[in-house]
């Protein structure tokens, strides 16, 4: 089996490859507490050790507010995958500018989930070649998923997923609890609408953290 080093090395390698002279805007997509945003910083300090130029945003920096994501309701499955991100801001301040045709102005975040206020941040020029590492749930969603040349899909069991999340946030484990609804039936909206593993690039076993493995 592969080790994390290992496997580490051979997703730089991937991603590298993948590299053109203008941005590579990379999508790091999977379920709640499957390891995106943890494994995009990981990845972000490798790349710019082999001189790459790297861009980090999450779609957790353009959530929409709070009266706008719970407008089905708190508990709705579909409100969470409907609702949950200003897409238009997320397209419109990050992913378009930074196209082949865009102008490489940007920004990584537009609002604040936790105090539900908008971010202030100024504008920042990008210097092509540069590779743009996106972390996020429903990443690979219309109209978003025209908007990634690399498409990463980690491939977790809810049940791994919900554990992880339970040790880090204290939540429960079960992903068919009750207050576990919202999250997990709204995932499963995502997976038939989208397919994400379908659409992926590069697909990950991601279950074991010590020894991911690229299917």
């Amino acid at each position: 089996m592969t080790s994390r080093g290992e496997f580490l090395a051979q997703l730089v390698e991937r991603i590298l490859q993948a590299q053109t002279t203008g941005i590579l805007r990379v999508g790091i997509n999977g379920v709640d507490g499957s390891g995106k945003t943890c494994l995009a910083d990981e990845l972000a300090p490798l790349l710019r050790a082999q001189n790459a130029n790297v861009i980090r945003a999450s779609i957790d920096g353009f959530h929409n507010p709070r009266a706008v994501r719970y407008v089905q309701g708190k508990t709705s499955p579909q409100g969470f995958f409907q609702d949950s991100f200003d897409l238009d801001s997320f397209q419109n301040l990050l992913l378009k500018p930074l196209s082949a045709g865009g102008d490489f102005h940007y920004k990584t975040a537009a609002f604040d989930h936790g105090s539900n206020n908008k971010v202030k941040m100024a504008f920042t020029k990008a210097k092509p070649p540069a590779i743009l590492l996106v972390d996020g749930i429903f990443l690979f969603s219309d109209p978003l998923k025209q908007h990634f040349d690399l498409k990463i899909f980690l491939d977790v069991p809810f049940e791994v997923s919900y554990a992880r999340m339970a040790k880090r946030d204290g939540s429960s484990a079960d992903p068919y609890a009750p207050e576990n609804k919202r999250y997990y039936q709204g995932q499963k909206l995502y997976f038939a609408a989208c397919k994400p593993q379908q659409q992926a690039d590069i697909l990950i076993d991601y279950a074991n953290l010590k020894r991911p493995k690229i299917l």
